[in-house]
């Protein structure tokens, strides 16, 4: 019996710390909300149009960060990405299971609903993500899904 309890606690401990992540850059969303105007859908486009939101990259962060003499160090990697013409490698945190189908164009431009929903306050965020805001799991989907008054039919996300 306590080797199973060791086991249950030792997969929950892994499975937190495997959804924790560090970020390359310090990026804060709060900065570039509050001080330079940006809304999300200036940065994640596709969350608009398509069914993925997209990452922001050098191309994007390219267009005000490209100065490599920077004082501050996080600004100063993000040129040296963009000089380099390399990726900045940002992990992926918010992740929707392979088994099931979300659409981010449906979810915000059709339905409306507000990023911060599904993300949290992330205009105050100093940090990128390092775990998701909340685990995406069906049952939560379907809650809101009948808060909404949306389909809850299987196919609507199992397809």
């Amino acid at each position: 019996m306590a080797f199973m309890l060791i086991g249950v606690a030792a997969c929950v401990a892994l499975k937190s710390a495997a959804q924790e992540v560090s970020q390359p850059i310090a990026y804060s969303h709060k900065k570039h909300v509050e001080e330079v105007g940006l809304e999300c859908a200036d940065c994640h486009a596709n969350a608009e149009t398509a069914a993925r939101a997209s990452i922001p990259n050098i191309e994007m962060c390219g267009a005000c960060h490209n100065d490599a003499e920077a004082e501050n160090p996080q600004e100063r990697r993000v040129a040296e990405f963009v000089a380099g013409d390399v990726l900045i490698p940002w992990k992926v945190v918010h992740a929707v299971p392979d088994h099931a189908f979300f659409s981010h164009r449906r979810h915000v431009k059709l339905a409306g609903l507000e990023c911060a929903l599904c993300h949290g306050e992330v205009t105050q965020m100093e940090e990128p993500f390092a775990q998701p805001f909340l685990e995406i799991e069906m049952e939560w989907c379907m809650g809101c899904h009948e808060e909404k008054v949306a389909s809850n039919d299987c196919y609507a996300c199992h397809r």
